[in-house]
């Protein structure tokens, strides 16, 4: 799970990851859409795929990247306890606030 949180670190990645959240695209496309020269691209996809957050699959000249759910969904469960910490927190807000517009009446 490391590798994962280290690839979801980076903005251009997070960028990647969210293009081929919904669709398959070339590393062309991919690099298009980031600000960043094609070598710096490839060395994020490399990271990606070594984190094992994209699969690739060659396609005549072309790469097609495809987004992994799997670690993503490991890094959820790992967050699953911060979650229910938050949404306590959260409910014990809304019951203050809650108890002042009662206050206030």
């Amino acid at each position: 799970m490391d590798a994962v949180l280290q690839a979801l670190s980076d903005p251009s990645r997070r960028t990647v990851l969210e293009i081929l959240r919904d669709h398959p695209a070339t590393a062309g496309e991919l690099a298009d859409a980031l600000p960043i020269a094609r070598p710096g691209v490839s060395r994020h996809l490399r990271v990606l795929r070594e984190a094992g957050l994209v699969d690739v699959r060659q396609d005549a000249q072309r790469r097609i990247y495809t987004l992994r759910p799997e670690p993503l969904a490991e890094v959820d469960t790992w967050l699953e306890g911060y979650r229910a910490l938050w949404q306590h927190r959260l409910d014990a807000l809304h019951t203050e606030i809650s108890r002042g517009k009662k206050a206030q009446r």
